[in-house]
């Protein structure tokens, strides 16, 4: 069941939609036509637009559906048609009919622009996710396996047929069943030594970095996660890419800690103890025009506090944002620049299937000089 919008563009001369008259020739070219291709249409009204300039054209037809048609005076004529269908319905319009419509009115409307798109179906669940440049992503999703809110944020994990099992935070995609990928160009796996070390991630309530990071003998991992829910979500419906981690809070490997990641840093500050390689699996980087505001003070303290709790030769490693994004990612490299001490950075790339996307990832380290650490 879903509410279907199918979305028609086309562009005339603007001289040709400027004025009233010339807009009114526009819409009465195109309602004979819809009324071919859609059963039942009657107007239902015809609005000029004083401010906005242009005009609109308001229609109706069997199924519920409406129809609205809008003349820009800048020359763009958008038909927008939207109605309910229910499962077993035949569409009022597939993306063949929609195409057959585009060309019907293009011919009419004697423009050399127009545009079908496949109909836009809004369902009670998220079918659409968007990129991390604000693109909009269709999935395959069918159905919703878990929903529920946390205190902190609203937690979905749906089904794709192509992706398996992801998990949605606040509308926004995190990882999926087929996202191995993910985790192993987070932690740079077969390029980095995590044998014997002491590792601290923050967030990754999911499960996955602590799962593939165990299997390669660390001493001692921390996994700081303040959202209980996200955790007892993927322990069920996530075991493929965490395992059975998510089921103890603490054992000889590894600790559980479900609380703000910065108590236990600030903790750890207090005690002197420092760690070989701390993961940041938290917020992306934020797309901006300045590195102002909440969340990039939040990106600054947790680099800040980290390095204070890195050994020399550790490393602080985390992911970024799309490579769509080269200002937010370049605008994260000026900010890393200003850290004291010194830091330098390798930055890796990868595809992500559940992002649709490649995605940056960056490796940090203390700046060195060749006659030792600055």
């Amino acid at each position: 069941m879903s509410v279907q919008t199918v979305l028609l563009d086309f562009s005339v001369e603007a001289g040709r939609a400027e004025d009233e008259p010339g807009q009114k020739a526009l819409l009465s070219g195109v309602e004979p036509l819809l009324r071919k291709h859609l059963p039942g249409l009657s107007a239902a009204a015809r609005v000029q637009m004083p401010h906005a300039g242009g005009a609109l054209l308001l229609l109706l037809a069997d199924r519920g559906a409406s129809v609205s048609v809008r003349v820009f005076p800048q020359g763009l004529i958008t038909v927008n048609i939207e109605y309910y269908k229910a499962d077993g319905d035949k569409p009022l319009l597939d993306f063949e009919s929609a195409r057959a419509l585009e060309a019907v009115l293009r011919k009419q409307l004697n423009c050399s622009k127009g545009q079908a798109y496949p109909p836009i179906k809004r369902t009670l669940f998220g079918r659409y996710f968007p990129s991390a440049d604000e693109r909009l992503l269709e999935y395959d999703i069918d159905s919703v396996i878990h929903e529920s809110t946390s205190p902190f944020q609203k937690i979905q994990i749906v089904h794709s047929k192509s992706l398996g099992n992801m998990l949605v935070l606040d509308e926004l995609q995190n990882i999926a069943e087929a996202d191995l990928i993910y985790t192993e160009t987070l932690m740079q796996r077969g390029k980095e030594n995590f044998e014997g070390a002491e590792i601290i991630i923050l967030g990754g309530g999911d499960g996955a970095l602590l799962y593939e990071l165990l299997k390669e003998k660390p001493k001692f991992v921390w996994m700081l996660e303040i959202d209980e829910d996200v955790m007892t979500a993927c322990n069920k419906y996530m075991k493929s890419i965490c395992g059975d981690v998510l089921e103890r809070r603490k054992c000889d490997e590894y600790e559980i800690v479900v609380d703000d990641c910065m108590v236990t840093l600030n903790k750890f500050l207090s005690q002197g103890k420092k760690v070989d390689y701390v993961f940041g699996d938290l917020t992306d980087v934020p797309i901006s025009d300045t590195p102002s505001g909440e969340i990039w003070d939040f990106i600054m303290l947790i680099l800040e506090t980290s390095f204070k709790v890195l050994k020399p030769s550790g490393k602080f490693m985390t992911h970024a944002n799309g490579a769509s994004c080269p200002e937010a990612l370049k605008m994260y490299e000026q900010q890393l620049m200003k850290l004291d001490p010194p830091v330098e950075f390798v930055k890796s790339s990868a595809f992500i299937p559940s992002f649709l996307e490649d995605w940056i990832f960056y490796q940090i380290s203390f700046k060195t000089e060749k006659n030792g650490t600055a």
